[in-house]
């Protein structure tokens, strides 16, 4: 179902110089080795790397995830194809209450504390 990853595109050069941040940025210098897609210079951002429109957005683990503020968003998806992240306003009373129903509806919980 999943496709093979696809690699961490970073900025050419954030190695060499310390005010570069990683963030992809498209090289356009004309003697830049990436810009002329050298292998070994990193891949570029390209279409052919976009996943299949029903994978896309899905959690790692191939689940559709969701975010929840209380039990009753729990009701939102199909226990066997959704996973829950619990908001993070949320307080440890109604957290504790969340993951307990989701651990009684068999659905999983992608930030436990509990």
């Amino acid at each position: 179902m999943e496709k093979r990853r696809k690699p961490k595109f970073a900025r050419y050069g954030w190695w060499k110089k310390k005010k570069l941040s990683k963030s992809w940025r498209r090289p356009r210098g004309h003697d830049n080795k990436m810009r002329a897609h050298v292998a070994a210079k990193g891949a570029m951002v390209q279409v052919g790397y976009r996943r299949k429109r029903e994978e896309r957005g899905l959690h790692p683990s191939g689940m559709r995830e969701v975010l929840v503020f209380n039990t009753n968003d729990l009701a939102k998806g199909v226990p066997g194809e959704i996973a829950v992240r619990v908001a993070s306003g949320v307080g440890g009373r109604k957290r504790e209450q969340v993951e307990e129903e989701a651990a009684a509806l068999g659905i999983k919980v992608l930030n436990p504390r509990y």
